[in-house]
This record gives C-alpha cells, structure tokens and sequence, in this order.
C-alpha cells in the first residue's frame, strides 16, 4: 500500500524489496501481480472497515457478531464493486493453486471465525467449520452481484437479505449440535 501510494503500479521487483521476500514466496500466495495488488488494496479496505467491527463486537451473542460482520462487509461493496469484480475475474482465470490451498487469501474466514468465537466452543471441530464454510457463501461480493445481477436488488435489499440469511445459518449451526448461542 505504501508503493502504490505514490500514484503508480509497482513493479514485482519493488514489492519484493518492500516486503522483504523472495519472488517464489510471493507466488505461492498470489499466482499473478495483479492479484497481489487487489488483495493489499483489500486489506487496506479491510482495516479500515471490517476490522472495527470486529474488534468492537461488544457482543457475546453469535448471531450479534455474525449479522454485524455481515453488514460490515457487504455494505462496503457498492463503492468497491468493480475491484470484486476483477479479483473474482482474476481467481477464476487464475491458475490451479497447490494441492490444499484455496485460491485467495482467508481474509473473510478469519472475520468469520472471529464473529463466532463465542460458540466455538459450543460445536465439534467439523461444525464449526462447516458453520464458518457456509457464512463465508453469504459474505462478500460473490453473493451481492448474485442479488444483484439475477434478482436486480439495490445493495441495501442485498444486504439486509444477506444478513437474514446470516442469522438463519447461524441458528441452523446451533440447532444442529442440540445446543444454544
């Protein structure tokens, strides 16, 4: 973020000398520059946005934290909808990653998996997972242009649906292991 704060794309040799890493480290995280690029403009996004939320919860309750952290991150996705876009574009044509790695970062599972904190206790390791797997379709810019493109929602539409959605998941994880929030 600080290179590209001067106005410019840096070069792959430049984000190597900032970060102080090798050529081979950097592409086993970001197949292409340009999706490198993406991610550190979304966590910048991120910690201007996301990370608040969560840090600020104030909340116990699970289904609290996971609305809010829904909220948080799609409703951050009307001004940022073009990058989603691109860095869906670009994990789609992007290259297969190595066996047992997804193809972007766990920005978002790390969010999810904070929000829920409260109940990981609650469910076996398997639930949790599938809990946090099943969020994380409800979070983000994949679910908002799918709102948006097939059933022609506004963002707020969107968002609260997405958020009704997010609740009902959570109450689902829950009922399923035989327990409460």
């Amino acid at each position: 973020m600080r290179l590209m704060a001067s106005g410019r794309m840096p070069s792959m040799a430049e984000i190597l000398a900032e970060a102080q890493v090798s050529r081979r480290t950097v592409y086993m995280y970001f197949p292409t520059v340009e999706q490198l690029l993406l991610d550190a403009t979304l966590g910048a996004l991120g910690q201007k946005t996301i990370d608040p939320v969560i840090g600020a919860a104030g909340s116990s309750d699970a289904l609290v934290r996971a609305e809010r952290l829904s909220r948080a991150i799609n409703s951050g996705t009307k001004d940022t909808m073009h990058l989603g876009r691109a860095l869906i574009r670009l994990t789609v044509e992007g290259t297969e990653p190595r066996s047992g790695l997804p193809r972007r970062g766990y920005r978002r599972i790390g969010w999810i998996e904070q929000a829920l904190e409260p109940i990981r206790a609650k469910l076996n390791p398997r639930e949790f997972e599938r809990l946090v797997s099943a969020l994380a379709v409800l979070m983000g810019w994949e679910p908002m242009i799918l709102l948006k493109d097939l059933r022609g929602l506004d963002e707020q539409d969107a968002e609260d649906v997405l958020a009704f959605a997010v609740r009902a998941v959570v109450e689902a994880g829950l009922r399923s292991s035989g327990r409460k929030s």
